[in-house]
């Protein structure tokens, strides 16, 4: 593509961007345009490489609870939905870099899951997301009941084959305990 293609079809992206968010309400798309958006281009703008590269991932992931809450509720959406979100996208982060460790290293990216290395961000990454699950978990009601139970069990078996699993068994079963973690958070919300 040419140049002049590219800026035409980023303008046009970003105008679509700016419209479809504030189409939400004011509230909705404003947090989805500062913290979501803001979060995307400051991580692609140089935070990746930087220990720093978490943040961006956590301050969207953690924001991302509060546009939809601001879209279809009134208030200001529980502490532990943003937190879970943002323990989401910190782990999300860190297994998305893992299969690229080394590649980024050779094009001089030093994000946080490079400093940590590999084991550190297989240790760390699982134990967000599981920590993020029991915190959905925990904040469900008055009693944890079979649901619950079924779902503590299953993220604690996946977040030690995600830990201590080898060959591509540990990404996959990361993998598997984000989507158990996002999908135990929007199963609470709507409860």
């Amino acid at each position: 593509f040419s140049d002049r293609a590219v800026i035409v079809a980023l303008i046009v992206a970003g105008a679509a961007c700016v419209i479809t968010s504030l189409a939400l309400g004011w509230l909705a798309g404003a947090t989805h345009l500062v913290l979501l958006v803001g979060s995307g281009l400051a991580y692609n703008l140089g935070l990746k490489a930087t220990v720093w590269s978490f943040v961006p991932y956590a301050v969207a992931f953690g924001s991302l609870p509060a546009v939809v809450w601001f879209a279809v509720a009134s208030g200001v959406p529980p502490g532990w939905m943003l937190l879970v979100g943002a323990l989401l996208g910190v782990g999300a982060h860190l297994l998305n870099v893992l299969p690229d460790l080394a590649d980024d290293e050779r094009h001089g990216i030093r994000g946080l899951p490079h400093r940590l290395g590999r084991r550190g961000t297989q240790l760390l990454a699982p134990a967000l997301l599981a920590t993020g699950t029991v915190v959905v978990v925990l904040t469900s009601g008055d009693s944890i009941g079979i649901w619950g139970g079924l779902v503590l069990v299953g993220t604690l078996v996946l977040a030690v084959v995600a830990a201590r699993g080898t060959g591509k068994m540990p990404f996959r079963a990361a993998i598997a305990l984000a989507l158990l973690s996002a999908a135990t958070l929007v199963v609470n919300s709507w409860s």
